[in-house]
């Protein structure tokens, strides 16, 4: 199938040890309709992940590596990519986790409703149609803590503003002061959403079915919860015009209950 946006969509693969993901995460997201490029960002992953993608890249044109000196967190490889997809021709920017967590093959429906209209559309766990497998009952209290807090208080009407499987018109990136983004790991994912809203942009949410890696370690810690939860006090902080908090309560009140 044809899609209006083929050969303009750019994907963000940061890895930090994926070697045994890469290659089928890879060939899955070349093997879908639209020719859709592949951008890996890799930390120097000590299991050889780095060598791996430059293989690929070297049989595939539309595969590229951007290799960094450590392990310098989630945010930073989002802002890596996104410098490299504004500096070519790409409309649409998105966002995956390299473990198989995001489904390649939900890719397009994120495309489609960002061509569609909407600025910002997210791969979401928790609208009508949308699922977690595999993750254990505690994971799952902190993934609706943080995204409950989030509406609370930032008033993100996105139900999963945590979420990192994501596409972005280009115009969002080019909007958004990104260099002045200081969240730096999971986090960013929130502070991201806020400053899209906040900014006026269309979020979008498409149902996905988010399953717990079954191959390498997670890269979550103790530590990014509590940036995590930091980072929802520093923006909380920051001056939210009473007019905002008004739209926000009045979209809640107005959608539709399930």
């Amino acid at each position: 199938m044809q899609r209006a946006w083929s050969g303009a969509v750019l994907m963000i693969v940061p890895t930090y040890n994926e070697r045994e993901n890469l290659r089928a995460l890879v060939s899955q997201l070349r093997a879908l309709p639209g020719n859709i490029h592949v951008l890996i960002v890799d930390d120097n992953s000590p299991d050889g992940t780095g060598a791996m993608a430059d293989e690929l890249a070297a049989s595939d044109a539309g595969v590229a590596v951007l290799h960094r000196e450590g392990k310098l967190g989630l945010g930073t490889a989002y802002k890596a990519g996104f410098a490299y997809g504004l500096a070519r021709s790409y409309q649409y920017i998105c966002t995956m986790d390299a473990d198989f967590s995001h489904n390649p093959a939900s890719l397009p429906a994120l495309v489609d409703k960002a061509a569609a209209g909407d600025d910002l559309v997210i791969g979401s766990r928790y609208v009508p149609g949308g699922n977690v497998v595999g993750w254990p009952a505690g994971r799952k209290l902190i993934s609706f803590v943080a995204n409950r807090l989030a509406h609370i208080f930032l008033g993100i009407t996105a139900r999963d503003c945590t979420a990192g499987f994501r596409c972005y018109r280009r115009t969002v990136l080019e909007t958004i002061p990104l260099e002045s983004i200081f969240s730096g790991g999971y986090s960013f994912l929130m502070e991201m959403a806020f400053l899209c809203e906040a900014a006026g942009f269309r979020i979008g949410e498409v149902p996905i079915t988010f399953v717990n890696r079954t191959q390498g370690a997670s890269k979550i810690s103790k530590v990014e919860i509590y940036k995590a939860m930091y980072t929802l006090v520093r923006l909380r902080t920051r001056a939210l015009p009473w007019d905002r908090w008004e739209g926000y309560y009045q979209r809640r009140k107005a959608r539709p209950s399930g």
